[in-house]
């Protein structure tokens, strides 16, 4: 609050940001109009007393997706102050940092490193002493993720 007693504006959005909330926009239209159609749809195949089960399955799976991209877009502005976000190497989808897969295509957004940080001890076995634990079969189980491509370049 100010010393008038109203409120200041927010600070203007960033540009990742104005972009995230113009798709937000552009999907909720999309899912709106794809919810009004499957309406539609099904009313008047129910009035006409024919259903199209593969007709109705593929509309909502239209539905479904965008609905899914729209929620996921939503989190990502949730997001926004906290993390850091990306987009998939492969289909452009965004997503949230520390993401491990991609939400649309599956796509693998960080592999299996070896780590840089365990010890190794002079007869070259990895040195478990320092809060480790090693797996049944005797090898240590270290994992550090790393993005896709960043050790590549």
């Amino acid at each position: 609050m100010t010393p008038t007693g109203s409120s200041s504006p927010p600070p203007p959005p960033s540009r990742s940001a104005s972009a995230l909330l113009a798709r937000r926009d552009e999907l909720a239209a999309q899912v709106a109009e794809l919810h009004w159609d499957l309406g539609g749809l099904t009313y008047e195949m129910a009035i006409r007393d024919h259903f199209r089960l593969d007709l109705l399955v593929r509309r909502a799976a239209i539905l479904q997706e965008r609905d899914a991209e729209l929620a996921e877009v939503e989190r990502l502005l949730r997001l926004q102050d906290s993390a850091s976000a990306g987009s998939c190497p492969s289909c452009a989808a965004p997503h949230s940092r520390g993401a491990l897969f991609c939400w649309q295509c599956g796509t693998t957004l960080m592999e299996r490193a070896p780590s840089a940080a365990v010890p190794v001890a002079a007869d070259g076995k990895q040195d478990t002493a320092a809060g480790r634990q090693d797996t049944a079969d005797g090898k240590q189980d270290t994992l550090v993720m790393d993005p896709v491509g960043a050790s590549k370049q």
